[in-house]
């Protein structure tokens, strides 16, 4: 079977096969190398080595295949720019390797557009078109190692192997150990992507500066007409969120060094100031609610006036942690149990009302839109969401919440199979819509034939399938881009992986996954919980062939890897040398 790894004999010279036929695992290799000697020369502090590294970077093929392939494979691949521009065939995408070139580069404006807030109000959304988020995925790739190596060890939010999971478990950490501070500074900037000063940025992240400069003037266009960009940086850019982070990093620096332990007169003085940051949402915490109103705040409100940035009035707040707090989608809160002698504290972190109440209104405005839809496509479209949700807070004090949820969606189901037959009884409609599955007497499912004439209960995914499950937190030193910690994310890669496995229900693809030692058998990279969008199912001897479903006949590859693999084997000439996996 071709690994793709080369050009077959008598492989067409086309530009398809020249996509098809890149060396991928030579790609990666390459960029990983040069993105190791930046983090290696950021930590010794040789400026100009590092200047020079990006420079070889940015303009290596290696380079621009990446970031081609990129912005080809997220999930905004498929919406263009101003000029209506997508990249969607092989042949479009090796011109566009061709065409991404600094001499001459000019951006266009960006396509502005609006989604929806959970206040109510409406966030500004500017759109690059292709190339311009290609340009900006490169130059990211050559940026991502300074970032990583000189960020602020406590910052989760856009950053390569860290998760608001890891944001919220750090929070755990700091407010649960004997002694720990009560007082919370929740804070919160006002429109940061909007408002980071563009003379900050260019004097003081370190890139082209002129490419910098193209990207923050390039304006944007709304209804037709071009407006000029005098300050911020575009949400919606791929660089955009490395560049905030940037503008963030030092915060946590600069608290430590402010607010350090230390004696007055006999007696030692912990003012308990730390910090956790996902991107702009921040809370640090403090011994005090005058010290963190009196002397924490107004340095953070300096530090971000430097920037061009300001704390939001109406979310920041100072609050004690027995009243509790939102953060991140969950609530932190310290709960009291017992009296006297018998008197224990507790933080216990849940699924916050917020969101709760959010979740519901998306999944009973689905059910709204679906009356007249097939229960099966009901099914199909309700359960990623559940999945995804109960996911996302599987590793907090959840379970009840749970249970909750998938009572409230049951309620919104039953009322929708109801209204669809309003002249039947209640005893009909349940046998029709709900069935027993399980220990569960009261599933909402249907049974459905497959291909072979095999009848199943195909059932709606329940919230508290999913276990609960505790997250171990990334060490805050952590470098993805530091050779010594290889093995340590490796390791940490499986055990996040697995359980993402399970929760979207995929045991087969699971056991693949494993079987392959979690790699890409095309492109030899590592098969990560972020990339289980963009897989698919490989047939080692095709079925067209006599090939079967078997397991020792399938292989879990890349979306790309996947075509690359199948392009090149059409083009082998019968009798023609195969390279194997």
């Amino acid at each position: 079977m071709t690994a793709g790894v080369s050009t077959p004999a008598g492989a067409p010279s086309d530009a398809s096969c020249d996509w098809h036929a890149t060396d991928w695992r030579k790609v990666h290799a390459e960029v990983r190398r040069l993105q190791v000697r930046i983090a290696k020369a950021t930590m010794e502090g040789k400026w100009g080595k590092v200047k020079a590294l990006q420079h070889l970077l940015t303009h290596s093929r290696s380079g621009r295949l990446l970031a081609v392939r990129r912005v080809t494979e997220n999930r905004g691949k498929g919406t263009p720019g101003v000029d209506g521009r997508v990249w969607r065939t092989p042949e479009g995408k090796s011109r566009a390797v061709e065409e991404l070139r600094t001499r001459g580069y000019r951006p266009l404006p960006l396509r502005r557009v609006y989604i929806p807030k959970s206040n109510g109000k409406q966030r500004p959304l500017g759109i690059p078109a292709m190339k311009d988020r290609a340009m900006q995925a490169l130059y990211r790739l050559a940026l991502e190692p300074i970032a990583e190596t000189t960020g602020d060890p406590n910052s989760y939010g856009f950053r390569a192997r860290r998760s608001t999971t890891d944001a919220i478990a750090q929070t755990h950490h700091m407010l649960s150990r004997k002694g720990s501070a009560e007082w919370i500074l929740e804070g919160d900037i006002r429109g940061c992507f909007d408002h980071i000063s563009h003379d900050w940025l260019v004097r003081n992240i370190p890139m082209d500066r002129t490419i910098l400069q193209k990207w923050l003037k390039a304006g944007y266009i709304e209804t037709g007409r071009l407006y000029d960009t005098d300050e911020g940086t575009p949400q919606g850019g791929v660089i955009s969120p490395t560049l905030a982070n940037m503008t963030l990093d030092g915060l946590e620096r600069l608290l430590n060094d402010r607010f350090k332990t230390r004696m007055i007169r006999t007696v030692t003085v912990n003012p308990k100031v730390n910090l956790v940051r996902y991107a702009d949402d921040f809370i640090i915490t403090g011994a005090s609610k005058e010290l963190l109103e009196n002397e924490v705040k107004p340095v953070v409100i300096a530090f971000l006036a430097e920037r061009g940035l300001e704390l939001s009035a109406e979310k920041t707040r100072v609050t004690h942690v027995d009243k509790g707090f939102d953060f991140l989608g969950w609530n932190v809160r310290r709960y009291r149990t017992g009296n006297g002698r018998t008197a224990r504290t507790k933080i216990l972190i849940k699924p916050s009302s917020k969101n709760v109440t959010a979740f519901l209104d998306k999944v009973r405005e689905v059910i709204r839109e679906g009356k007249h839809w097939k229960q099966v496509d009901m099914i199909a479209t309700l359960s990623p969401k559940i999945r995804g949700w109960a996911n996302y807070h599987r590793t907090q004090v959840a379970k009840a919440t749970f249970s909750k949820v998938d009572h409230e969606i049951w309620h919104a189901l039953y009322r929708w199979a109801r209204k669809r037959h309003p002249n039947k009884l209640k005893r009909w409609v349940h046998r029709r819509y709900f069935h027993k599955s399980g220990g569960d007497n009261h599933a909402f499912g249907v049974v459905v034939t497959s291909k072979d004439g095999r009848k199943w209960l195909r059932t709606l995914a329940k919230a508290t399938d999913v276990k609960i499950a505790r997250h171990v937190k990334v060490k805050a030193e952590a470098n993805p881009f530091d050779p010594r910690w290889n093995d340590y994310f490796r390791e940490r890669s499986v055990k996040l992986t697995v359980p993402e496995w399970l929760v979207l229900g995929k045991k087969e693809h699971l056991n693949l996954w494993q079987r392959q030692g979690g790699i890409c058998p095309a492109c030899s990279q590592m098969i990560e919980a972020s990339d289980l969008h963009i897989l698919d199912r490989h047939h080692l001897v095709r079925r067209a062939d006599g090939g079967t479903n078997a397991q020792g006949n399938l292989a879990l590859l890349h979306l790309n890897c996947h075509r690359q693999n199948h392009v090149l084997e059409d083009s082998v000439k019968p009798g023609a040398e195969q390279a194997p996996y």
